[in-house]
């Protein structure tokens, strides 16, 4: 009787070489703090900004954005990855109509799943 390991190394293979369904992204959400924010604080009565200089230099637009890397984040990268628009801002008027069915991005600086957490902001 064959080993284990020759079924494990055959499913392995057949996982590996068995053509995969490319699915198209349909809508891309985002959820959590200043590391994937793109500048919903823009649009809250917050302390917690980032849409002066130094922010925003490494942005393709040279330009504070109200995200809190100097350019382009998680999210962003992703959507180019997916071929999708980047995220908007889910309090931007800009995101209305067709956009808000592409995505929009719901993360702000100091946020948490506690009510004591971002008090300070």
């Amino acid at each position: 009787m064959s080993s284990p390991w020759f079924f494990v190394t055959l499913l392995t293979l057949i996982a590996i070489v068995s053509p995969t369904p490319l699915a198209e992204a349909r809508a891309f959400f985002v959820f959590g703090d200043s590391l994937v924010d793109n500048g919903n604080n823009n649009y809250l009565a917050t302390t917690a900004r980032a849409d002066s200089p130094p922010y925003g230099i490494d942005y393709p637009t040279h330009r504070p954005t109200g995200r809190f890397s100097n350019g382009l984040n998680l999210p962003d990268i992703i959507s180019e990855q997916i071929g999708s628009e980047p995220t908007l801002p889910y309090l931007s008027p800009d995101l209305r109509g067709r956009k808000l069915l592409i995505g929009a991005n719901f993360a702000s600086a100091g946020v948490g799943i506690l009510n004591d957490t971002g008090v300070q902001f």
